[in-house]
């Protein structure tokens, strides 16, 4: 092959470094202009009767989004113990003892067309599953859903950070006599717990803000979440839907605005605190 002259390779190396920088001043400019809208149209109506006081009907006064906040807060949580474990067991078993079984490629099979598929096909699996067989919808419904969502994005990142670990840690294990599960759990998912952890918050940040398959499980309710595995539930995302699109009346968009913006600063206080909290110093 005929070298390429330096002239040529250094106008190259210009070129793409400059298309590199326009990508990323693109996407820091489109987050930029987004968190400036919703900060702009949300900050004025934030206040302490906000965040604490349950959602009201159009023109009963004191009325806040405490209860969505509630809610969300629960779904979520309720979503990450339901994923977390059988989702992180998946992982190992993908990444340390049936890496190149047929079960492993099924299962990762599955685990790509569950990312791949929209959220409001698992809202109408879930109200097939839950809602339409108990008769009502319920925060309950709402967790299942949030978390099937989550489940194969914690398997696959799991699998991910564990193939990443050298196998001579492994070997090193089982040289000083320890069992392979001994040897997984103490030594690789410990030298993975950084990417483990981070896989666990991000895929939380992500559920936290979907809407559709909340509609069709939880759907919504102006009361706090006392009924929350028998009755509908409030959720910051429904709220906004509801009261952005749905609602004519100003002060109602107002509160959606606001509540938008607590649910930006939400997962990007989650996004920034992974970063540092787990951030590793390369020398």
């Amino acid at each position: 092959m005929t070298p390429r002259p330096l002239c040529y390779r250094k106008a190259l190396n210009q070129l793409l470094s400059v298309f590199a920088l326009f990508s990323i001043c693109i996407a820091l400019g489109g987050m930029g202009w987004i968190l400036y809208t919703v900060f702009q149209y949300g900050a004025p109506v934030i206040n302490w009767e906000f965040l604490t006081a349950p959602s009201k009907p159009y023109g009963e006064p004191g009325a806040g989004v405490g209860n969505a906040l509630l809610g969300t807060l629960m779904m979520t949580l309720g979503a990450t113990f339901l994923a977390v474990p059988p989702a992180v067991a998946g992982g190992i078993y993908l990444a340390e003892f049936g890496k190149s079984s047929r079960l492993a490629d099924v299962l990762r099979f599955c685990a790509n067309v569950l990312m791949g598929l929209p959220s409001i096909l698992v809202g109408l699996f879930v109200y097939a599953m839950l809602v339409a067989t108990t008769g009502h919808f319920s925060g309950l419904a709402g967790t299942v859903a949030l978390a099937i969502i989550m489940f194969p994005v914690i398997m696959r990142t799991t699998e991910d950070m564990l193939l990443m670990v050298p196998d001579t840690l492994r070997e090193s294990a089982l040289a000083l006599g320890m069992t392979r599960m001994r040897a997984t759990l103490c030594i690789v998912a410990r030298s993975a717990r950084n990417g483990l952890a981070t896989g666990i918050l991000l895929s939380l940040a992500r559920v936290s803000g979907e809407t559709a398959p909340l509609l069709f499980t939880a759907l919504f309710a102006d009361t706090w979440p006392g009924g929350f595995f028998t009755e509908p539930t409030a959720s910051a995302p429904v709220l906004i839907t509801e009261y952005t699109t749905n609602s004519p009346f100003e002060s109602m968009h107002a509160m959606g605005w606001g509540t938008a913006l607590l649910m930006a600063l939400f997962i990007l206080i989650i996004n920034i605190a992974t970063r540092c909290i787990f951030y590793e110093k390369r020398h």
